[in-house]
């Protein structure tokens, strides 16, 4: 691992979820032999999703929806990432909301009031798609609501249904909801693509050699976390909010996969896929195949 371009600690920014502690703890611990460790800033990716877009730091994790906004000045990272298989976005509403003597299923979404964690989401993104393809004529207000208001909203009927994302996959049936869409069992039906959750992505002004020094320190980091998963573990619990350990390793085991540790052919194809279709869609900006190459 070459590290030696890193020559004072980078300001990165990245969620408080178990994915990304546990990714990367080693790293901001210091057990990387020679590597800087960053500056870390914790941030809900909504909010990391708006410092990219004002270019506030060095490296930050963020969601493949909000690429096309900042490539110019950030570059994609080929690790660190979250993508995978049967850990989409899941649309949940109330037991039997989506079925009875009218429109059932997706239909039942027609006109409806949704809330969603973020409008600049990947995981918004996916409900937009399968939205225009499963439910006729739209769906109707979308609300934006913290991640953790969304469920309980629910639940309580302020919303017809709402847009979860994480450790809801384990959760959602504790407020007694119903999953009515898996959006990536959708997305993977309909691409056989893995899905694309979130990014790493750093300054273009950093440089191509400091670029690369830091993509090998983050995939060295990722397989530090595998080689020893119980070092990780008090990084990781103490920044989950109060998640239950159990819950936190199943995050961990969805989250955390091959594609982090290298994006790959198959990666990048989800990602390049994703983006066309939405750019095909009008839902975001159309983005130049190359741009997503990594220095």
């Amino acid at each position: 691992m070459d590290t030696n371009a890193i020559a004072a600690p980078l300001s990165l920014a990245f969620s408080p979820c178990p994915n990304d502690t546990f990714v990367f703890d080693a790293w901001v611990h210091g057990r990387l032999p020679d590597a800087v460790p960053p500056e870390v800033t914790f941030a809900d990716i909504d909010v990391t999703n708006g410092m990219a877009e004002r270019g506030e730091l060095d490296a930050l994790k963020v969601s493949y929806a909000v690429l096309p906004w900042v490539l110019e000045e950030y570059a994609l990272l080929p690790c660190g990432g979250a993508l995978g298989r049967g850990c989409g976005p899941l649309v949940l509403t109330l037991p039997g909301a989506a079925e009875g003597p009218g429109a059932t299923g997706a239909a039942a979404l027609s006109g409806r009031r949704v809330a969603v964690p973020s409008e600049r989401s990947t995981a918004y993104l996916l409900f937009r798609l399968w939205a225009a393809a499963e439910v006729p004529g739209g769906v109707g207000e979308i609300v934006v609501l913290p991640f953790h208001e969304i469920m309980p909203a629910v639940r309580d009927g302020k919303v017809d249904a709402g847009l979860v994302i994480h450790e809801a996959r384990f959760t959602y049936q504790d407020y007694g909801l119903h999953s009515l869409a898996d959006l990536g069992e959708y997305w993977e039906a309909t691409t056989g693509l893995p899905i694309p959750l979130g990014a790493i992505i750093a300054k273009r002004s950093l440089g191509a050699p400091t670029l690369r020094a830091l993509a090998a320190t983050i995939s060295a980091s990722v397989r530090a976390a595998w080689q020893d998963p119980a070092a990780s573990r008090p990084y990781v619990l103490e920044h989950a909010q109060e998640m239950d350990p159990a819950v936190a390793e199943q995050h961990i085991g969805l989250y955390v996969n091959e594609f982090t540790a290298e994006l790959g052919a198959d990666g990048y194809a989800a990602v390049r896929g994703l983006l066309e279709r939405a750019a095909a869609e009008g839902l975001v900006p159309p983005v130049a195949p190359e741009v997503l190459a990594f220095p």
